[in-house]
């Protein structure tokens, strides 16, 4: 069986659009920035991180800005992954008919038999959700699924009737069976349906019962912001898991270590702005047996110096080509490349966080280099950066506060 996802775009980078300004389940401007990366990035990566599609369309209205979006954001996937022109996506009341168009005409020479209609303005949908609706749909044969979320709540009609409980006979909230309320993160549809009755539901339908958080609508900024705040919890949590696995930590000096200036004394030496709290917090790993690395494409006496006063042995000036050299000092070390963190702020140290489990970087690092980092800094380089990845390596090898992952239905509306 051929398995296509379709994901409809909208919206360009240079409108900001809000979301009270259009109905955001169709028109929400994709290429806005949700918790440092484009909306639209975030179903994408789970669609293919969870392997159920055989090729994934995004159908956009501004296919220039989102192809070169999708080749910054998703390198390896020009094979799986293709952009397409088309109108048909703006409005709710004409998404079926977009769906049996793109299969009428997009799709005549590359026939599917089930196509997931996702949607981007459910950015918390994960990739075992894919899978599992995927194997619901397989499982039991069915013709179509949609998404949902348990509802424990008591429901009355306008005219002040109960819905499904006696109101003189009340039930406990946890007593109660509930609903399942349609949250819209995604469709499965199989192809005849489509064909024979010009709509994504019907048949034998089945439900993906996803978790509470995913029933929040972005509809408004109220809504937009929520969703936010629990992707950057995610965030927070899986940098956390990984950097509980580290060794050793490699430093980037310009611009990591320091603020990338460049200061001149009357001699005409360069001089270079280092902080002490970072100094502080890699004596603090050290503590705790996690090796202390730095390289650096420069070769300055000051920086020299600055490694002798912190007495850091492991420091590799003038080296052009990074990876090669943490390749060797790895297998130096004994330690794998998963158990090693990077910080590092600009493309000389792409390659290297690229490769290893636990990648850091600045807050005014440059744009290739916040797309590949596991944990942005709030601090900027020279400004505490290095010391607030030192603490959270520190933080995540001791218990503390767990994040949570999932949530009750009224924690979700918090």
């Amino acid at each position: 069986m051929r398995w296509v996802a379709f994901i409809p775009l909208h919206g360009d980078s240079k409108r900001n659009v809000n979301c009270a300004d259009v109905n955001c389940a169709t028109g929400v401007n994709s290429l806005r920035q949700m918790a440092g990366r484009p909306l639209f990035a975030w179903g994408l990566e789970q669609a293919i991180a969870s392997g159920c599609f055989d090729a994934i369309y995004l159908i956009a209205d501004s296919p220039a800005e989102i192809r070169k979006e999708v080749a910054d954001e998703f390198p390896s996937a020009d094979k799986l992954v293709e952009v397409l022109d088309y109108d048909t996506v703006q409005d709710e009341g004409s998404r079926d008919r977009a769906l049996l168009e793109f299969q009428q005409k997009l799709l005549s020479d590359a026939p599917f038999d089930v196509m997931c209609l996702i949607q981007v303005a459910s950015p918390l949908t994960r990739a075992e959700d894919f899978r599992a609706a995927k194997q619901k749909f397989l499982s039991e044969s069915l013709d179509s699924l949609l998404t949902a979320v348990q509802s424990k709540r008591f429901f009355w009609t306008r005219a002040g009737a109960p819905v499904g409980f006696d109101a003189m006979k009340r039930p406990a909230r946890p007593d109660i069976e509930g609903y399942l309320v349609e949250n819209g993160a995604f469709y499965l549809t199989n192809a005849k349906l489509l064909a024979d009755h010009h709509c994504r539901l019907g048949g034998r339908i089945g439900i993906h019962e996803m978790t509470a958080e995913t029933a929040i609508e972005i509809i408004d900024e109220a809504g937009w912001m929520a969703v936010e705040q629990l992707l950057l919890k995610q965030k927070l949590a899986s940098a956390k898991a990984r950097a509980s696995h580290i060794k050793a930590l490699v430093l980037d000096v310009d611009g990591t270590l320091t603020d990338a200036g460049m200061y001149y004394g009357p001699a005409g030496e360069a001089l270079k702005k280092f902080n002490t709290r970072d100094a502080h917090g890699l004596q603090l790993l050290r503590e705790n047996g996690i090796s202390i690395c730095v390289i650096s494409t420069e070769d300055s006496p000051a920086v020299g110096a600055r490694m002798k006063k912190l007495r850091i042995d492991e420091y590799y000036p003038g080296v052009q080509k990074k990876l090669p050299l943490l390749l060797q000092l790895a297998k130096r070390w004994g330690i794998a490349l998963q158990d090693i963190g990077y910080i590092g702020d600009d493309l000389s140290d792409l390659e290297c966080l690229s490769r290893v489990g636990s990648a850091f970087c600045p807050a005014d690092a440059v744009s290739e280099i916040l797309r590949q980092a596991h944990y942005i800094c709030e601090r900027a380089g020279g400004h505490g950066a290095v010391r607030e990845v030192c603490d959270l390596i520190l933080q995540s090898s001791q218990p503390s506060e767990v994040i949570p992952q999932k949530y009750t239905e009224a924690e979700a509306y918090q």
